[in-house]
C-alpha cells in the first residue's frame, strides 16, 4: 500500500468514525424525548410514591411538609410540561402529575 493510499484510508476512517459518533448520539437522545408521553402513569398505590408521599393533587395533601403552590411543575425533578403529565427523575419509567407532589419536592433554581 502506497503512502498515498494510507493516508486516504485513514481519512476514510476517521470520517465513518466522526459520522457514526454524531449519529449515535443524535439517535441515542430521540428515544428519551419519543417516549415521555407513553410512560405509564404513577399509581399512588406503587411502592415507591407510597414511601416519597406522593399524591396526585397537591393541593390534596394533608403532609405538614407540603408549601401551598408547591406542586411538581415547579420541582427540579420533572421534567414535562405545566400541565397534563410528564417525567420526574425520582420516578423512573412512570410519569407524574404536573400538579401532583411528594416529600422530595426541591423547587427549581432560578
Amino acid at each position: 500500500m502506497s503512502k498515498e493510499q494510507d493516508i486516504e484510508s485513514r481519512r476514510r476512517f476517521l470520517k465513518v468514525a466522526a459520522g457514526t459518533t454524531a449519529a449515535a448520539v443524535v439517535i441515542g437522545s430521540l428515544p428519551r424525548f419519543a417516549r415521555a408521553a407513553d410512560l405509564p402513569a404513577l399509581s399512588e398505590s406503587d411502592p415507591t410514591a407510597k414511601a416519597l408521599g406522593y399524591v396526585e393533587d397537591a393541593t390534596k395533601t394533608a403532609n405538614a411538609k407540603h408549601k401551598a403552590g408547591d406542586d411538581c411543575t415547579n420541582c427540579q425533578f420533572y421534567t414535562g410540561g405545566p400541565t397534563g403529565r410528564g417525567p420526574c427523575q425520582l420516578f423512573p419509567g412512570k410519569s407524574v402529575n404536573a400538579k401532583g407532589w411528594c416529600v422530595s419536592h426541591t423547587p427549581k433554581k432560578a
